[in-house]
């Protein structure tokens, strides 16, 4: 019998379908993985933003967590946003009771206002319980220059940056661009288990359609991870896939506010 590859997303939900959990499974789906899911949270949740958030009791959040890993099992692990303390102890304590190696961590700690979205006691939590389990992080720069206690205002600095964090937490760190102000977007990855910097350019696209972009790369990265891809290879193949869902993403309109990006673009359009 044939197996597949097997993702498990530890995220919030989003009912408007564009990030968080919704945007988790239809990325694994698409990257050629069968996607399993924890929900931390639901929102509700659209184009326009978040008007209600029902935390999970962790008790659930465990449950959900055992029953996936008990039975069906997982090759890689995306972890999103984690909102409390509470959940990040929890979720730890499971990864390490089930010796989850391939873990990638989306650190979301900073909305597009520019707004902390989990307390400082959350933050020093991920990096005091997650961060030494986890395979690779996914830091935007407003993330990065919480994590490292730097500012980033250029190219070179946010390379320095993933390094810097790499070797401090003894992980792979791709440090995420998008927030420079140029024509081309540049992402780079530390590759810590390589000792070695890789620099991804690519023309920055220009539509309002953005909405879980961080969703989707992070769990692109998973994806690729689980079937055995390199951190570089598996970065070089997320990369273009979130860039080619975001130009396909730009040709359609949902909602009124910021739209997705289109996930399925290989198979339909």
């Amino acid at each position: 019998m044939k197996q597949y590859y097997r993702v498990l997303t530890i995220a919030g939900s989003d009912s408007g379908g564009g990030a968080g959990i919704q945007a988790d499974l239809k990325t694994i789906s698409a990257c050629g993985c069968f996607g399993t899911s924890a929900i931390t949270a639901i929102t509700a949740q659209n184009t326009l933003g978040v008007t209600a958030i029902h935390a999970i009791p962790v008790i659930t959040l465990e449950a959900q967590i055992r029953a996936v890993l008990d039975d069906i099992g997982t090759d890689a692990v995306k972890l999103g946003m984690l909102h409390s303390v509470e959940v990040i102890e929890c979720v730890a304590r499971l990864l390490a009771e089930y010796k989850i190696s391939n873990i990638v961590l989306d650190p979301v700690m900073v909305a597009t206002s520019g707004d902390k979205l989990i307390q400082d006691e959350a933050i020093s939590a991920l990096q005091e319980l997650l961060f030494p389990l986890t395979r690779l992080i996914t830091p935007n720069i407003p993330e990065a220059e919480i994590i490292s206690g730097q500012k980033i205002s250029n190219k070179d600095q946010l390379g320095e940056t993933a390094e810097q964090l790499a070797r401090r937490f003894n992980l792979s760190v791709m440090a995420k661009g998008g927030h420079l102000e140029h024509d081309s977007l540049t992402d780079f990855l530390y590759d810590l288990e390589m000792s070695r910097l890789h620099r991804f350019t690519q023309q920055k696209v220009v539509t309002k359609n953005t909405h879980g972009t961080g969703c989707t790369l992070s769990s692109a990265l998973a994806s690729y991870l689980a079937r055995g891809l390199s951190l570089a290879d598996a970065s070089d193949r997320a990369i273009d896939y979130i860039s080619s869902s975001l130009k396909a993403g730009a040709r359609y309109q949902l909602g009124k506010g910021h739209g997705p990006v289109h996930h399925f673009h290989k198979f339909w359009y």
